[in-house]
């Protein structure tokens, strides 16, 4: 299947398509700031009640009619435009493929070896965000704004915890709860490609994935630190880029003297604790994204919060300072394996976490809701410094491809650090209300991840979607999630060059992420609940229709709170959704006919922790009989607090060969 870079088939098309847009877009321009200026956050009302002279109100006053006479000035322009633009969708092609040709420019390209499924297994981690990057105006109706601030925001938040190197702590005491989940700092020497997995003494004992402040420009500046993770990388195929650190247990599961003093900013035992590193760190101009003091969710942050920049021993001897790459800042967020909310499932086989920070060496990302034109292409741009591979604008316009018109593309975004093998794009045609304006469908993806040593292509399907939103179309819902089975049964005929007898290309996972909108514990989406995808497809935060696993957690946040100090930053987010208390007063909770649907101070008898209404599915039908899949880690992520009204997901498998797997 060929795969489409650019949205036309041809030049002309192209040109008379940007000629038609240039003609809308002073009209829709203008439409959107109209709008927008009467549709204030409640981080502007904020503002503006501490304004004693109403000097927006009087700029309102002032701008409102210059806006008017521009709007109706450019109508016939935009009218002709639109005469122009409509036809032209027919030849419009779903979606547009990009590769990045310079993977000088891309810091995940560079730390991935080629899988040949020989000795051990291989873990792929997988994200999924609805980012809410529509025009501002209809931004703000979900309490968010800037819309072009925030595509480029995201995007560096994204590319800047995920292009990390994984360091795992292991807990030597699994008693030991008596640490908080979190987020500290280190400096570890990246020296050595044969060091790549290493056993550092410490006193303290948790499980931690670390994280990695890169250049700020996404590029790899150290050509040595490059050369030791290629090395590493062939050590180990299912740790790329990772560090292994083996805590001994000491003082039967408590802290040790050294141990306060290193999470306060010193580890005596350790030597001296070192000066906060400086990096280039790139202010947003949207006052809702700036980096307050102990906002650690950029990788950027001047100053960490509740953490220490901490000289470490490994082996026998001391780091050499003078090694260390300047250009690495690890943050750890961590790993909660026997918190009180497990207990009740003890036979859980995977961490889960609620943690500050998009995994590290993130593979592959869905996202939601990237409606604007100009912010996807903000938002890809930042991408492509850690994915290689991204799928944008999908959906189709006008008449086009769906039964009613269609005014925005479906939102979807797919990157991968893999390179796409195949894509395919349907819309849904039975979209209700609001919904029915955008080509809302599935976006489905073929990747290879490696290949054999008899030369047999590995490969892995990825579908992204976006169903129904509007409350109580729950037959709606059900009729869409029909159609992503069916053709996404279609979708892998079609692109299977194998057969049973010869099989020229082994499957190691199918996955589902996206934005479903309904949720697993409201008694109005029992349908949903009961569908028969979940018969086919592994949900790990569910233990059944109605019920989810103790730990999982809603990931739909109260429009109303997104600017409160306590959640405004990552870090803050984290530790307010640790609470049950935090979460009854930040997260929307499941429906109940008998409750009111106000979000202060009546959650108490609802059942849950909030609305799961992202989800991150898979499945072990159809994948090659000799592998096992299992989920490995789970994370709800804060990382992207005030920029949208969604929390990340995260979810990290692991295909294990059954050749000499430990």
């Amino acid at each position: 299947m060929v795969l489409y870079t650019s949205p036309f088939p041809n030049s002309f098309l192209s040109v008379l398509h940007s000629f038609s847009w240039g003609l809308i877009f002073p009209c829709y321009w203008l439409a959107d700031r109209l709008v927008a200026s009467f549709v204030p956050t409640t981080y502007e009302k904020r503002q503006r009640a501490d304004d004693p002279c109403y000097f927006h109100a009087l700029c309102i006053i002032i701008t409102t009619p210059i806006y008017l006479a521009l709007l109706v000035a450019s109508l016939p322009f935009a009218l002709i435009g639109f005469l122009l633009w409509s036809p032209l969708q027919s030849a419009r092609r779903p979606y547009v493929y990009s590769r990045l040709e310079d993977k000088n420019h891309a810091n995940g390209a560079t730390l991935l070896t080629e899988w040949k499924a020989a000795g051990n297994g291989k873990s792929f981690c997988f994200g999924s965000a609805n980012v809410c990057l529509l025009p501002d105006s209809l931004a703000r109706f979900n309490n968010v704004f800037n819309t072009q601030a925030r595509a480029k925001e995201i995007g560096r938040r994204i590319r800047n915890g995920a292009s990390r190197p994984q360091i795992k702590i292991y807990i030597d005491s699994p008693t030991n709860t008596s640490i908080s989940a979190a987020s500290f700092s280190s400096l570890v020497s990246p020296q050595g490609g044969d060091n790549t997995n290493r056993t550092v003494n410490a006193g303290i004992k948790r499980t931690t994935s670390m994280e990695y402040k890169g250049d700020n420009s996404g590029s790899n500046n150290s050509e040595d630190s490059r050369e030791d993770k290629g090395g590493a990388g062939e050590s180990n195929e299912g740790e790329e880029n990772s560090c292994i650190v083996r805590i001994n247990g000491e003082d039967n599961g408590h802290m040790s003297d050294t141990e306060p003093d290193a999470v306060n900013g010193q580890a005596h035992a350790s030597g001296p604790a070192e000066p906060s590193l400086e990096g280039d760190a790139e202010i947003s101009k949207t006052p809702n994204h700036k980096q307050k003091e102990g906002d650690s969710g950029s990788l950027d942050s001047y100053s960490a919060s509740r953490e220490s920049l901490v000289k470490v021993r490994v082996g026998d001897g001391t780091v050499d300072q003078s090694t260390v790459n300047n250009k690495l800042l690890y943050k750890a967020s961590i790993m909660k394996k026997t918190s009180v909310r497990k207990k009740k499932h003890t036979d859980e086989t995977f961490d889960h976490e609620i943690s500050a920070f998009f995994p590290a060496n993130l593979d592959f990302l869905c996202l939601q809701e990237v409606f604007d034109k100009r912010a996807a292409e903000k938002l890809k741009e930042q991408l492509h410094h850690y994915f290689e591979y991204i799928v944008y604008d999908v959906g189709v316009y006008s008449c086009h491809g769906c039964c009613s018109f269609k005014f925005v593309n479906s939102g979807l975004l797919f990157a991968s650090r893999y390179p796409v093998m195949d894509a395919a794009y349907h819309c849904y045609p039975n979209g209700r209300g609001t919904d029915s304006l955008a080509s809302k469908g599935a976006l489905f993806l073929k990747v290879q991840v490696g290949s054999t040593p008899q030369d047999q292509r590995i490969v892995g399907y990825i579908s992204c979607t976006h169903l129904q939103a509007i409350a109580g179309d729950t037959t709606v819902r059900c009729e869409q999630l029909d159609m992503l089975q069916d053709w996404l049964s279609e979708f892998r005929k079609s692109t299977s060059s194998s057969s049973t007898a010869n099989p020229e290309e082994l499957v190691a996972f199918d996955v589902i992420c996206g934005d479903l909108n309904f949720d697993n514990c409201s008694s109005e989406d029992k349908l949903e609940q009961q569908h028969s995808l979940f018969t086919h497809y592994k949900d790990p935060c569910r233990i059944g229709p109605g019920e989810d696993k103790p730990w999982a957690i809603g990931t739909l946040l109260d429009p109303e709170g997104l600017y409160d100090e306590e959640v405004c930053t990552p870090d803050n987010l984290q530790k307010v959704l640790e609470s049950e208390e935090g979460r009854k007063g930040y997260l929307v909770y499941p429906t109940s006919k008998n409750h009111s649907s106000s979000q202060k101070g009546r959650k108490a008898s609802l059942k849950g922790n909030g609305r799961r209404i992202d989800y991150m599915l898979y499945t072990e039908e159809g994948l090659y009989l000799e592998w096992k899949v299992e989920v490995e880690e789970f994370s709800f992520i804060t990382q992207l607090a005030g920029l949208t009204d969604h929390l990340p997901v995260a979810m990290r498998l692991m295909v294990s060969t059954g050749e000499d797997d430990p």
